[in-house]
């Protein structure tokens, strides 16, 4: 009984053994075309375990027998092992492409390990792989995502030369999948080149997809403004401000802060032009000066002495510009000794000539009424020196002669009124004092028939009031010392009685 059992075990286990040999021989090539079934409807999750089960089932003799083609499969799972990405089959790809002598499925492998490359974003090794794979063994759909990767790989290296013929090419296939964004990268490369109206044509077709749609409308709006459709750029750039959630906020605000500065109109720029220099981290300044002046322009001269502030200590036009408006922001507050400063500053530029010769001016009538008198006395001439012709000339002669009548400087004031037109009604009214302090100096240096003379002037001067009895006591003084007793008499009465002197 025991032989019987042991024998039918005996005779089931070669059955079994022979059964298992069979299925080894027959159905290897069943389950690689299943596993290719897999791979090329994407499904490596499904078609790797096979592949690698065939792999492991294979023995070295029969790797070279025509049961199964040992290459095909060693190539299927390596690719597959790529595309899930997995870091063991880097190598063993480098070593099919190094080792085996089947061009196609190198190439094609080379192919997927450059995908592999891309996809982990190391678009170095990814070109290299790229640039040398040849089409003639990729399908169509491959083909095109060479392509746009391999131009994205270029685009992140910038190599916008080689990259752009590639994403016109995908351009081309409104149905792939990386149409939209071939046409995006290709709008930018266009902006870059200034090809604006190929730009425009690639940022339209993206400008509504929830990818772009908060990215290129500052691209759209900067090319209208570029292209002189500036009225199309402001509506354009306000509606896509008013839509919310642009990547490029800031710099679209900019841009319509300096459409709005352009066209003068600088209570609409305020708002944008704030915005700008309030968000970014560094703002030039260019844009700090038409966000100065725009509020200089509405009126609002503190916000604007703060911004002109920060412009000076450059020797060039900006710099000089932003001093004189300081200055005239300082008048326009009350604020003359910082005006001062800001006109000497701009005088000493000589970026533009005709705010130097104003601020040289300023400088010099601010000293005059802030006190400066030396100052103002040296500056009053050395502006009228250099510019004699100016039409801030006579004005700066009226004051000079004012600044030498209060400094005791009677005889060049004399000379310098006596030079200037009847019309300088200002200078004219100094006319009296100017006379009798020229009178008394002559008079103490005993030139008295000039001092008399000088004094007769006076008298004669409509302008006069104020110095009228000291006039008329120093005619009665020369008269005397004169011997015209007659004339002393009277002119010492007039004084009396002028109520000059008290007791």
């Amino acid at each position: 009984m025991k032989q019987t059992t042991v024998l039918i075990l005996l005779i089931g286990l070669h059955v079994f053994t022979f059964a298992q040999q069979t299925r080894f021989i027959s159905d290897p090539q069943k389950d690689l075309k299943q596993a290719k079934d897999y791979y090329q409807k994407e499904q490596y999750s499904l078609a790797y375990p096979i592949l690698k089960d065939l792999q492991l089932r294979q023995r070295d003799a029969e790797k070279t027998s025509e049961a199964l083609d040992y290459q095909e499969v060693r190539y299927y799972t390596t690719a597959c092992a790529l595309r899930q990405n997995e870091e063991a089959a880097v190598q063993l790809a480098k070593d099919f492409i190094d080792l085996e002598d089947n061009t196609a499925r190198v190439q094609m492998m080379s192919f997927n390990l450059a995908e592999y490359y891309y996809r982990k974003q190391d678009f170095a090794a990814a070109t290299a792989l790229y640039e040398n794979v040849s089409i003639d063994n990729l399908s169509n759909e491959e083909i095109a995502d060479m392509k746009f990767h391999l131009g994205y790989s270029y685009f992140t290296a910038k190599e916008y030369d080689k990259a752009k013929p590639l994403f016109d090419a995908i351009r081309q296939l409104p149905k792939d999948k990386n149409y939209l964004d071939a046409n995006y990268y290709y709008g930018f490369i266009a902006f870059n080149d200034r090809k604006y109206n190929d730009a425009l044509t690639a940022f339209r077709v993206v400008e509504n997809d929830k990818n772009y749609k908060n990215v290129v409308p500052y691209y759209i709006a900067n090319i209208y403004y570029t292209q002189n459709q500036k009225e199309k750029a402001l509506t354009y750039a306000e509606e896509r401000l008013k839509s919310g959630g642009q990547q490029y906020d800031t710099e679209l605000r900019h841009l319509l802060g300096h459409a709005y500065f352009e066209k003068q109109e600088f209570k609409k720029a305020v708002p944008y032009l704030e915005a700008f220099v309030t968000k970014s981290d560094k703002v030039s300044r260019e844009d700090l000066y038409e966000l100065s002046y725009s509020y200089y322009k509405a009126s609002n001269w503190t916000k604007a002495i703060e911004g002109f502030k920060q412009l000076g200590g450059k020797d060039d036009s900006l710099a000089q510009n932003s001093m004189y408006l300081l200055g005239d922001s300082y008048l326009k507050t009350n604020q003359k000794a910082n005006a001062r400063t800001a006109f000497l500053v701009c005088a000493s530029n000589s970026s533009n000539a005709k705010q130097r010769e104003i601020s040289m001016f300023n400088y010099a009538k601010l000293s005059y009424e802030l006190g400066y008198t030396d100052v103002s006395l040296t500056e009053f001439k050395k502006f009228l020196d250099t510019y004699a012709n100016s039409e801030y000339a006579n004005e700066a002669r009226e004051l000079l002669v004012n600044v030498l009548a209060n400094t005791n400087n009677y005889q060049e004031a004399l000379r310098m009124i006596e030079a200037m037109p009847a019309s300088s009604q200002n200078a004219r009214r100094q006319y009296a004092k100017i006379l009798y302090g020229r009178a008394t100096e002559l008079a103490n240096d005993g030139m008295l028939v000039s001092a008399n003379e000088l004094l007769t002037k006076a008298e004669a001067d409509p302008n006069n009031m104020s110095y009228r009895p000291y006039i008329q006591f120093w005619k009665g003084e020369i008269a005397y010392r004169l011997n015209k007793i007659d004339d002393a008499i009277r002119y010492y009465f007039e004084y009396l009685k002028s109520g000059a002197v008290n007791g």
